[in-house]
This record gives structure tokens, sequence and C-alpha cells, in this order.
């Protein structure tokens, strides 16, 4: 077969699948170049740790960030720049539910429809349309998926290397990979797979894994255990989560029109022929396990599983169909689906901002957040893309008016990731220096040598502040219409000689959610 016979060949066999990753491709593409609000709270945070380069953070292991110093490096800093890898996971993950229906017997209209319920569930669209470790943990999940699915298939040992690589950069990206493979690790157990545990291969599998999530085990030998810290913090955040609204939560962000195909995919790998793609239905119960052991685990948690649900209940529906002779199912599905998409601007920010408001409203969807926080007049998802530049410009003023000797010695300081990243990266043309604060990574880079003799404070109280300076002077505020309120009018303090050193309170400062 020459070359253009190949190429040939395989259009016909995957047109379906690479039609549909690239509708995904494009979807977010073109949301990032309408602008998409504006910077992600999360993605300003991510820019301030890929200029400090190292084996650990407190929040998360070192992967995406390395990922993204890349990516800045030959894309720069543009908001399309920024969001251009998470949609290109987006579509190697839709790809990825098309291939593995594939691998499961589905055929086109199978591969089709799996394809579909990934683009349309909600969860993904959100999670591809910003820069985070979540699109890269959703890849990851599924390609783990993908392995497995041709571990059982062929029982090739070498399936073996391949899912010990992607879960091993799968944990170094985020460590709820290893939720999955916990899953994985009884699903082989429980099913007459287990017979691999009598080889080397599950146990070369599990050094590579060792080895590649080596780097964030050293680094928290050395800083003081900080991500068991940040867990301890993020479960006191996200209180109001419970076992209920995790398992409501699995119905809703993945699509209520897609519940049928992902719940007959359970159904699907706990039944098909021979039963040996149980194992996957044990990997994701076994994942779901732990997160309700959990108690306030979000919704969102569980999310990177669902790739392999959805292609396991295509393939139920097609067999389905067809041996029922229902043809109708299969354009009413599709149509179904598509039609699901009409919910998009619910985690696609394409509205403009006032419409966006009308539309949810007049869907009776109000505005929401995980963390507890009074809402404004947008869900904190959106709301959290609002407002950075503006604290930036309006901190900026505030030290342009310092004598250039008080610029020297000028240290700007604010009380969470978000507003500290804000001032970074915003601040930066107008010569601001970097911020300083106490919110997870910020205060493991100390106090940048400042000794607290002249502190910008952007945000809290006059009172807290006159406690701990001899002077504290009102500068300035800013106000933002659609971030959380909690961000908005907030104000601007010029702080003068901090009672105590800084170098001596900087302890005192941690904070780790």
């Amino acid at each position: 077969m020459n070359d253009q016979s190949a190429v040939r060949k395989f259009w016909s066999d995957w047109n379906i699948v690479l039609l549909l990753s690239g509708v995904k491709l494009a979807i977010h593409l073109v949301t990032n170049l309408l602008g998409g609000y504006g910077i992600f709270r999360d993605e300003l945070y991510y820019i301030a740790c890929s200029e400090n380069l190292a084996a650990g953070y407190v929040d998360q292991p070192p992967l995406s960030i390395f990922i993204l110093a890349v990516n800045r490096f030959i894309l720069g800093d543009s908001l399309f720049a920024v969001r251009f890898l998470p949609a290109v996971f987006g579509a190697a993950t839709v790809f990825l539910a098309g291939a593995m229906t594939r691998e499961l017997g589905g055929s086109k209209f199978a591969q089709g429809l799996a394809c579909l319920a990934t683009i349309a569930a909600p969860v993904y669209l959100a999670m591809n349309t910003f820069y985070s470790m979540n699109a890269f943990d959703t890849l990851a999940w599924t390609l783990a998926s993908y392995c497995v699915i041709r571990l059982v298939k062929t029982e090739s040992p070498r399936y073996w290397l391949s899912l010990g690589l992607v879960l091993g950069l799968g944990m170094l990206n985020k460590i709820g990979m290893a939720w999955f493979a916990f899953g994985i690790f009884l699903g082989f157990l429980l099913t007459p797979h287990r017979h691999w545990f009598k080889t080397r291969w599950p146990w070369l599998s599990a050094g590579m894994v060792l080895l590649l999530f080596m780097p964030y085990i050293v680094w928290n030998l050395t800083h003081d255990f900080a991500a068991l810290e940040f867990i301890r913090g993020a479960t006191e955040k996200y209180s109001s989560q419970t076992p209920v609204s995790f398992l409501a939560g699995q119905f809703l962000i993945h699509n209520p029109a897609a519940v049928p195909i992902w719940v007959l995919g359970i159904v699907f790998l706990l039944r098909n022929a021979e039963k040996k793609f149980r194992v996957l239905a044990y990997a994701y119960l076994g994942a779901m396990a732990i997160l309700i052991l959990n108690i306030h685990s979000k919704p969102e948690y569980l999310s990177p599983a669902y790739g392999v649900l959805f292609a396991a209940g295509a393939v139920f529906i097609e067999e389905f169909v067809r041996n029922k002779m229902w043809n109708w199912v299969r354009p009413v599905s599709i149509v179904i689906l598509v039609l699901s998409l009409g919910l998009a601007p619910l985690v696609l920010p394409i509205l403009p901002v006032e419409t966006y408001i009308t539309y949810a409203t007049s869907l009776g969807f109000g505005t929401s957040t995980a963390e507890g926080h009074r809402t404004g007049k947008l869900p904190q998802f959106y709301a959290d893309m609002f407002g950075w530049k503006d604290k930036a410009e309006a901190v900026a003023k505030v030290y342009h008016s310092l004598s250039p000797e008080d610029q020297k010695k000028c240290a700007v300081f604010a009380d969470n990731y978000g507003r500290c990243a804000s001032l970074d990266f915003f601040g930066k043309k107008d010569g601001l220096p970097r911020a300083i604060g106490g919110h997870n990574n910020y205060w493991i880079w100390g106090p940048r040598g400042h000794k607290g003799e002249l502190v910008i404070i952007l945000g809290g109280n006059l009172r807290d502040k006159q406690e701990v300076f001899e002077s504290v002077v009102l500068a300035d505020s800013v106000h933002s219409e659609y971030c959380m309120p909690y961000e908005n009018d907030l104000r601007i303090y010029v702080c003068r000689n901090l009672k105590v050193p800084l170098d001596q309170t900087w302890g005192k400062l941690k904070h780790f959610e």
C-alpha cells in the first residue's frame, strides 16, 4: 500500500473521530479568540509558579507548571497562547474517547456518540477553557484507560510500561491520578487479570510511577509535607461539599442528556463478553469510593474517569439498537446531544456578560461557588475572570505616587494568590516589585528581601494594619463590577514601619488551602 492509499484508509477509518476532535478544538480556539472574558485567577497563579520553577508546589505537583513554562517560552503570554494547550488536550481526549470505542468494538455510530458525549460534557468544556492541571488530568486518565483496554485485549506486557508512564506523569501533574491508579490495581486484583501479579510487569509499572513521582515526594520531604497541610486546608474550604452533592454532581456536570450513556457504560464494562473489561468498571468504582470516603470531594474530582464510560456506553447502545432494530435511536441520541450544547454558555465564556446573565436567569440558573462564598452577578467560575487588571493598575498608581526613594524599599503585599499573581502579571509593565503574600506558594517564596519598612497592601481593613504598622494611610480603592464580592471594592493601604521585622513574622502569615 502506497503512502497516499494509507492516508485515505486512515481517514476513512477515523473520519468521524478526527472530525469531532477538530470540532472540540475549534470550539475552544474560537472562544479564546473571542477573549473568554479575561484571564482566570488560577491561570495567573500558574504563570507566577512558572516563573519560579521547582520540583513541587504547595498545591500541586510540578508537571503542569513546567509545561506552561515551555508553552509561554514558545507562544508568549496572550490569552490565546496560555489557553492553547488546554484546547489541544481537550481535542486529544475526544480522539481517545473515539479510539477506546473502536477498541471496545464500536463502529462509526458508537464512535461518534462517544465523541459527542465527551464534547458536550459541561465539565470538560469548562476544564478545557482555561489553563490548569485539570485539562491534562482528564487526558491522562483517558489515556490510562486506553492503555488498560489495549493491555487486556492484547495481553502484551509492553502496555504495562505504557500504563506506568501515563500514571506516573499523571500523578506528577495532579495527585488525584493516584485514586485512579488505586482503582486500576483493584480492578486487576478482583478479576482474572490478577494473573499478571505473578509476573514482573505490574511491579515494573509501579516502579515507573514511583520514579516519576519521586521529585514531588522529595520536595515535600524538604518542605515539611506542605502538600498534606494544603490538603487539610482545602478539605476545610470545601466543607459544604458532601457525599450527596458529590454523587448528585455526577449527573449534572457530565451532561444530564448523557446520563444513559455513561450509566450503560458501567453496565457494559461489568457484563461484556468474557467480562475482560470489568477491570475498568472496578477502576471507576474504586476511585469513586475513595472520593466518597473523603466526605468533602467536589464532583469534578471524578470527572476524568468518564471518557471510558462514554465509550463503553456508546458501544452498548449501538449493539442494543442493532439487535432490536430500533434505528430511530441513532438520530435521536445524536440530536439530543447536539441540542444539549445549547447549555454550553453556562460553562463556556462565549456570550457578552450581560447577555449571559439574562440567559442564565431565564434558564433558572443562579450563581454558585463550591467554596461557600457569597456570589455576585456571576458564578465564581466566571467572576474569577474579572477585576485582576483593575487591581494591578490601582496598586501601580499608588506605587508611582511614592518618591523614588520610597519605591526602592517598597513591598507589595496581598493575602491570596489571585491578588498576588495579578500584581505580578499585570504590574510587570508598570514596574511593580514582585508581590509577596502568605497564601500557598507565595509564602514559600518568602518576603523577597523586604524588611517591612514600607508596604503597599491590597485588601483588608484599616484596624488590622494599624495593629502591626506604626503608620497606615488609606491611599485608594478599586472597584470591579463582575468579580466575586470578596474581591470587590478592595482598599489599598500605604503602611510604614512594621513593628516587628517581616522576616520574624513571616511564619505567622502562612495560609495553605
